[in-house]
C-alpha cells in the first residue's frame, strides 16, 4: 500500500518512562509511510533523561509535546493529550505497541467505516481476549454488543471500551466525559468503559485483534501496569475463588452500570 496521508486523524501516544518504545512506534509508522494530520505524544512525568531523548525524537518528526511536572497518572495524561487535537478522529496508543505491516489496511477499512456511520463511536484494533458479544459488521470488523442482563455472563462484556490501540471521534469526551484521575490506571479505564455503555457508545472490534499491533516490552522498559500475580495462578483453590470474583465482579458491575454513581466521569 502507498504513501498514506492521514490528514484527519491526530496520532494521540500516552507515554511514561518508556523513550525508546516511543522512538520505535514513531519509526515504525514513519517506515509504513503514514502521515498524520498531527502527532500528540502526552508525557506524565518521566525521568529527565527520558524526556531528553524524547525531545530528540520531536525534532525529528515533528510532534507536539504535552509534559507534566509529576505523574498524575493515566487519566489525567490522556486528557492533556486529547485537549490538543485538532483534528476530527484520534488514533490512540500507548507507546509500547507497534504496527505490523497490514496495519493501513485495515486502519483504512476502519476510518472509512467510521465516516460511513457517524453513529459509530471507536473501532477497537487489538486485545488480549476477543469481546464475547459480536455481530458481523462490515469486511474485517464486528460490531460490540451489549447486554446488561446478567444472562450475558461474560464479565469482558462491560469493556467496551479499552485503552488498547483504537480509533475514535475527537469529540468522544463530550459524550463520554473526561477521564477519572487521580485513580489507578484499570479503574480509570473500567469508568471510561461504564461510561461508554450508560452513554449508548456504538463500537467496532476488529475480527482478528492480534494481527494489527505487537505489544512489545523489553527488559530495559517493561511494562509500566502491575497485575496480580493471582489473575494467573493455576492452582485449583485459586481458580475457584477467581470464578467467585468474577462473578461478584459481574453482578457489581451490573449495578453500577443501573445506577448514577458520583465518582463516574460522566
Amino acid at each position: 500500500m502507498p504513501f498514506l496521508n492521514l490528514s484527519e486523524v491526530t496520532l494521540l501516544i500516552t507515554h511514561y518512562n518508556r523513550s525508546r518504545s516511543l522512538g520505535r512506534l514513531l519509526k515504525a509508522m514513519a517506515e509504513q509511510e503514514i502521515k498524520f494530520g498531527e502527532i500528540v505524544v502526552s508525557d506524565d512525568g518521566s525521568k529527565q533523561y527520558h524526556l531528553d531523548y524524547v525531545k530528540i525524537l520531536r525534532n525529528q518528526y515533528n510532534f507536539t509535546l504535552v509534559v507534566a511536572p509529576i505523574n498524575k497518572g493515566l487519566g489525567n495524561n490522556i486528557n492533556k493529550g486529547q485537549k490538543e487535537v485538532k483534528t476530527p478522529y484520534v488514533l490512540y496508543i500507548q507507546e509500547d505497541f507497534v504496527p505490523k505491516p497490514n496495519f493501513k489496511v485495515h486502519f483504512t477499512e476502519a476510518l472509512e467505516l467510521m465516516k460511513n456511520d457517524e453513529t459509530m463511536d471507536i473501532a477497537r484494533f487489538y486485545s488480549y481476549f476477543s469481546y464475547p458479544y459480536l455481530k458481523p459488521y462490515v469486511k474485517d470488523f464486528s460490531e460490540m454488543i451489549f447486554n446488561k442482563s446478567p444472562v450475558y455472563a461474560n464479565h469482558l462484556k462491560f469493556y467496551m471500551y479499552s485503552d488498547h490501540p483504537h480509533l475514535r471521534r475527537s469529540n468522544f469526551a463530550k459524550k463520554f466525559g473526561y477521564y477519572k484521575e487521580g485513580v489507578k490506571g484499570d479503574k480509570t479505564e473500567f469508568l471510561m468503559a461504564l461510561s461508554f455503555i450508560k452513554n449508548k457508545g456504538r463500537g467496532l472490534f476488529y475480527n482478528n485483534f492480534n494481527d494489527m499491533f505487537w505489544q512489545m516490552n523489553t527488559p530495559g522498559e517493561p511494562s509500566t501496569m502491575y497485575r496480580a500475580k493471582w489473575r494467573q495462578s493455576k492452582n485449583s483453590i485459586v481458580l475457584g475463588l477467581r470464578h467467585l470474583y468474577l462473578r461478584f465482579k459481574l453482578l457489581k458491575a451490573t449495578y453500577d452500570v443501573l445506577r448514577r454513581d458520583p465518582e463516574m466521569p460522566f
